[in-house]
């Protein structure tokens, strides 16, 4: 099993899973405009995700996020397997292999939520979803197709950052592995301490980062 495979349920299953609200003129550039505003109005966020992998496999857990730069995948009890970003790099640890991968997060597609600095609106471009309650970016680099591409996907909520309630997303790496995130129990704007993205490497006598 690779990080490959787990970052990377069709976008149609997260936008049938959201909430649909009246039919209501929206301009590209605005909805564009409103992701990059969430994106920097998030400073913290805890959700439950439901994971799918082009396969089918479902893996659940809690994921935690904390601007600039962290971010914390927590799978569910039994599942030997951890996602952080921390220090500019995301890492990938394989408990059951006692394995660690580790790479820069600006060249993964998860980069988007954790850097406020990015402009979206400068390679980015809106997903049709056949809702006007729904708004869908997809984001990557055209420059370094093997950074692979995001499919962020947010309900327009008057009461979550910048109107939008971001419901999920789904990653597609440079070999097509598709990997879909549902979000449930969003909840921004918490204290969340650094020490959330500490880990143990099980490389390591000491057992410590």
């Amino acid at each position: 099993m690779t990080y490959r495979s787990l970052i990377a349920l069709p976008l149609a299953a997260l936008v049938a899973a959201a909430p649909v609200v009246p039919a209501q003129a929206q301009t590209q550039a605005g909805d564009l405009a409103s992701v990059q505003r969430f994106l920097q109005a998030l400073t913290t966020m805890t959700a439950d995700f439901t994971q799918t992998d082009r396969a089918g496999k479902v893996l659940t857990g809690t994921l935690t996020i904390k601007k600039p730069g962290k971010l914390r995948f927590q799978y569910q009890k039994g599942v030997p397997i951890l996602i952080v970003a921390e220090g500019g790099s995301l890492t990938f640890v394989d408990y059951s292999v006692k394995q660690v991968q580790r790479w820069p997060i600006k060249n993964s597609p998860l980069g988007v939520l954790l850097d406020s600095n990015r402009d979206i609106t400068r390679f980015a471009k809106l997903v049709p979803t056949g809702s006007s309650g729904i708004v869908s970016v997809e984001a990557n680099d055209p420059k370094h197709p093997e950074y692979g591409r995001i499919t962020l996907v947010f309900a327009r909520d008057a009461a979550a950052p910048a109107g939008l309630m971001l419901q999920g997303w789904v990653a597609l790496d440079s070999q097509s592995n598709r990997t879909t995130i549902r979000l449930t129990n969003q909840k921004f704007g918490g204290t969340v301490s650094d020490q959330t993205f500490r880990w143990n490497d099980p490389r390591s006598k000491s057992g410590r980062n």
